[in-house]
């Protein structure tokens, strides 16, 4: 049985409220930068989702969206191995296109670099990026972030859309992880 979140979350970090009021903030800014649509929302599965369809909602001028999945995380890894691939790409043809990359977090910023430099390949008109957490202090890769939810400190978070060996992605909240209580799957 899976271990219950309660028994090594150390603490909230950011609560239901204040992200649902971050996000809207950010819906409100994005909406009015791009009031005319021609707007791409592209989400890097799996972690950004809940943050995208919460983004997306508020966001009041007309958008699309896709998805891109890539993995530059081995299985049980805790961080990115700085090789990135992609699993899944868009659908949409970007080029022309206003496109607004959108992420769960931004830590050493190597596999976002790499999406990047990616997507410009493909011309787009413009290539932004909104993340909702920016973990500046372990940043190793230049990342420019148009749209920031919150900065926060090198800890180990969980939760909204971020997963603990792929579970707890649910939580409407930001958790920090106790590893000292915590036990990885077998």
């Amino acid at each position: 049985m899976k271990q219950d979140y309660k028994d090594f979350l150390a603490e909230i970090l950011i609560d239901e409220e204040t992200l649902k009021k971050r996000t809207a903030e950010l819906g409100t800014e994005i909406s009015a930068d791009y009031p005319n649509g021609n707007l791409l929302l592209i989400c890097i599965l799996r972690g950004g989702v809940p943050f995208l369809v919460d983004l997306s909602r508020n966001i009041t001028s007309p958008h699309m969206m896709d998805f891109m999945a890539v993995s530059s995380y081995g299985a049980g890894r805790r961080e990115s191995s700085g090789s990135v691939r992609v699993t899944l790409d868009l659908q949409t043809d970007i080029h022309d296109k206003d496109v607004l990359l959108v992420e769960d977090i931004i830590d050493s910023g190597h596999t976002i670099a790499s999406v990047l430099e990616l997507l410009n390949l493909r011309q787009p008109r413009s290539l932004k990026v909104c993340a909702l957490l920016d973990k500046a202090e372990r940043r190793e890769a230049v990342v420019p972030i148009h749209y920031r939810g919150f900065s926060i400190p090198n800890k180990f978070v969980f939760g909204y859309g971020l997963d603990l060996d792929e579970f707890y992605r649910n939580l409407p909240f930001v958790g920090v992880v106790d590893l000292d209580k915590y036990k990885p799957p077998d």
